[in-house]
């Protein structure tokens, strides 16, 4: 018993310092993005319910090369600052999706075909899931909170703070609130993650999706929704999927579903913006993965048979690093020991919160 908590601790830690990073840049963006960006501005760019906006947040997400893990703080932060459900929608489906380093890859290990109706449906998807979250979000289209907030704000005394006083006062919302809250459900989200690793590994996964007999499409966008897997990363083992004898289709829903769904993120998108949209999230990019799938081995793809070269994998593998950011180890310890802290912080408040309620009862 004790050696299987141990595995799922250290699968969890392995998984927060893959994310860590990500997460502490996020955090840190979203605290400049907070009050540098108008309150106002934001609110009639990305609060509102027009198409416009959701093709808007579609195009600038492209050009940020993170993964779902660190598009969720960004996400949610823009919500909080007065986006709407369906642009909030678009940029976390778009920005891992659509990852450079990842589509660069994609060419290189999955094939052209492959890659090229990746980016064309990583285009569509965002556009749909925001069109149905402004559709059917109901209460959750946008925070009234925020909204009441910002038709509070005077914005003459705002013109005159300076640019160092509106960053360090986005730091401090980081610090006292967005972080504290988002860093719990992380950690929360890593752990169950780390179960699923330690229950289910990637052998297991690998040697069962690459069965064609026991595969399918919804086999594939039901684990990918559940599984934490990074928008590059994963995409070797889709290559070992294909090699395996997995369908161009069942690539394709796990490359779209497993880049944009995972644990983590959907648990914070429920907490922090509501059960509905995170139900709406992981439903569309499931359903629509699925559905490029099929098309991918009904229409566009049938007898495929992918054949690896080996100076285009090893071009795209170099290509992709240099997209990619990476990180030595000491960093990502250190921003996971940041996350930790933001999420002990969480559970001490907690903690004393119910020492002095039960005191007084």
């Amino acid at each position: 018993m004790f050696g299987y908590i141990k595995e799922i601790i250290l699968r969890s830690v392995e998984l927060l310092n893959g994310a860590s990073t990500w997460l502490v840049f996020s955090y840190i963006i979203a605290g400049v993005m907070r009050n540098i960006i108008s309150p106002v501005r934001l609110q009639r760019s990305l609060g509102n319910t027009k198409f416009s906006s959701i093709l808007k947040i579609t195009f600038y997400s492209m050009v940020l090369p993170i993964c779902s893990c660190g598009s969720v703080p960004l996400g949610i932060s823009l919500y909080y600052s007065g986006a709407y459900a369906g642009p909030t929608l678009a940029f976390l489906a778009s920005s891992p999706v659509l990852n450079p380093a990842a589509l660069i890859l994609s060419f290189g290990l999955l094939g052209k075909e492959i890659a090229i109706i990746n980016i064309i449906a990583g285009l569509i998807l965002p556009i749909v899931i925001g069109v149905i979250g402004n559709l059917v979000a109901g209460p959750e289209l946008r925070n009234e909170m925020v909204a009441q907030e910002i038709s509070e704000i005077d914005f003459e005394l705002e013109k005159k703070k300076s640019i160092k006083v509106k960053i360090l006062e986005g730091m401090e919302w980081v610090r006292t609130d967005f972080a504290l809250t988002l860093s719990k459900y992380v950690v929360l989200g890593m752990l169950f993650g780390g179960f699923i690793l330690t229950v289910f590994p990637e052998s297991f996964i690998q040697k069962y999706l690459g069965n064609p007999g026991l595969l399918s499409l919804w086999n594939v966008g039901v684990l990918a929704s559940l599984m934490y897997v990074c928008a590059v990363g994963h995409i070797p083992l889709i290559a070992a999927l294909i090699a395996s004898g997995a369908s161009p289709g069942a690539a394709i829903t796990f490359l779209m579903a497993g880049a944009a769904t995972n644990i983590p993120e959907i648990i914070s998108i429920a907490k922090m913006i509501g059960k509905r949209t995170a139900a709406i999230y992981t439903l569309v990019i499931s359903a629509f993965a699925m559905l490029v799938g099929y098309i991918t081995n009904q229409l566009l793809m049938p007898g495929f048979q992918r054949q690896m070269e080996y100076d285009k994998v090893t071009n795209a593998i170099s290509y992709a690093n240099h997209v990619l950011l990476s990180f030595p180890n000491w960093v990502k310890y250190l921003c996971s020991a940041i996350v930790f802290y933001f999420f002990l912080k969480t559970v001490y408040f907690k903690l004393r919160a119910y020492y002095f309620e039960s005191r007084n009862n």
